[in-house]
């Protein structure tokens, strides 16, 4: 590896740090959010609600400004925009200016985790082997750093704009700094398509492959994005009620489990690029799978506060691998369009993320709790189903034998 690629990687990976950081700040600042612009109970889902729906529009946007604009260079713009954002969500003082500077955070936030997903599969695709999820494992740490920050800036009441200032101060010029050294990554080149008689499999393969997005081919991907992003917002919006309400945990203790959660999410994606070398996607992603079904399992029979707190710890575990390979298998899947596909697939991100908090929260309340948390155990288990769609030699030909594309073949067994 050069040093053009070791600084390409250095700096995206600060940069998957500074937005887990960024995020995390804002989040967990809700309740101060409502309090300091004086947000109803009622209101407040819209605002929730229309970050996702405007991040969902940055996304689609995206896909077509990739195709003019470089994706480093997008990254480069898109970052500051989403800090300074942040920034004005804390210093504004009447709704409408929070309801500007939320807008400004989703459509540019769509943006930014297209652009760093584009080139975070453009690298690993020149580095020849998994790195992905050591990109997002600095997004974890990010967010771990930032909920700390903002416990810290809760902790000592301070106002919004005190607390999110020194993290922008810091974080926007390191942030353009370190832009200067991205790396866009090299084209894959474009593997032979199979003969006309393979079918209607065949015809959408050359497709994808000529470098056009086949959605039927995305779908499955698009199904365990949503699917893995529902099982981390149950874990992000339900764990602390869940261990306070139904398994009678102190409100102290029912803070811990998405800590642990975030922790063990950093731990399995520092170790799992690792285990994609040795074991393969479809080997890792079928065990995150099973792992994060069984913690769901265990959350929802458990029958005290720790227990819980291991079926969360294994959440992690589990979960953790999910989104980078999703990402990672959709580059492989479209090596022509690489860029599109990511920015369609991020937009399932978004969904997932609207989807799972209401649904959880309307299972609860019509049935249980208990019961709430099996539908996101049974849709992480439907990843199953589509674990071969993760496997560059997946049999995409409709013939039953798996093929090498072309794009793989001299790269040996550890080639992404």
């Amino acid at each position: 590896m050069t040093d053009v690629l070791r600084r390409g990687r250095a700096s995206l990976a600060f940069s998957f740090f500074a937005q887990g950081a960024t995020f995390a700040l804002l989040v967990t600042r809700i309740p101060a959010i409502q309090d300091r612009y004086g947000v109803s109970d009622a209101l407040l889902p819209v605002f929730l609600a229309a970050v996702p729906v405007l991040a969902g529009v940055g996304s689609v946007t995206t896909e077509q400004l990739v195709k003019r604009v470089r994706p480093s260079r997008l990254l480069r713009w898109s970052q500051p925009v989403v800090l300074l954002a942040l920034l004005g969500v804390g210093a504004g003082g009447h709704m409408a200016e929070l309801a500007v500077a939320l807008a400004a955070f989703g459509l540019t936030v769509g943006a930014l985790d297209a652009s760093m997903n584009m080139l975070g599969v453009s690298l690993q695709r020149t580095y020849g082997r998994s790195i992905m999820l050591g990109f997002h494992a600095a997004y974890s740490l990010g967010g771990i750093v930032g909920a700390s920050l903002a416990w810290v800036g809760a902790h000592w009441h301070l106002a919004l704009w005190v607390s999110y200032l020194p993290v922008v101060a810091v974080l926007l010029p390191a942030a353009l700094v370190g832009s200067r050294w991205y790396v866009d990554g090299d084209s894959a080149p474009v593997p032979e398509a199979p003969e006309a008689g393979d079918g209607e499999v065949a015809t959408g393969v050359r497709e994808a492959e000529a470098g056009t997005v086949v959605f039927r081919l995305l779908l499955p991907l698009c199904l365990v994005m949503t699917f893995a992003y529902i099982g981390d917002s149950t874990v992000s919006n339900w764990s602390a009620k869940y261990l306070q309400d139904t398994l009678g945990s102190s409100e102290q203790l029912a803070t811990v489990p998405y800590n642990v959660y975030m922790i063990t999410t950093l731990l399995g994606r520092s170790i799992g690029d690792f285990g994609v070398r040795r074991f393969g996607a479809v080997a890792v992603v079928r065990l995150g799978a099973l792992v994060a079904a069984l913690g769901f399992a265990v959350v929802a029979g458990a029958p005290g506060a720790w227990v819980g707190m291991l079926g969360f710890t294994l959440l992690g575990l589990g979960l953790c691998v999910l989104v980078p390979q999703t990402f990672a298998a959709a580059g492989r899947l479209f090596p022509g369009a690489s860029d599109t596909a990511i920015a369609r697939l991020n937009i399932f991100n978004y969904v997932g993320f609207l989807i799972g908090s209401p649904l959880v929260g309307a299972l609860g309340d019509a049935w249980n709790y208990r019961g709430a948390m099996l539908i996101p155990m049974a849709l992480v288990l439907v990843t199953l189903v589509y674990a071969r769609s993760f496997n560059p030699g997946q049999d995409r030909y409709g013939d039953g034998h798996e093929r090498p594309r072309t794009a793989d073949v001299g790269r040996g067994s550890n080639g992404l």
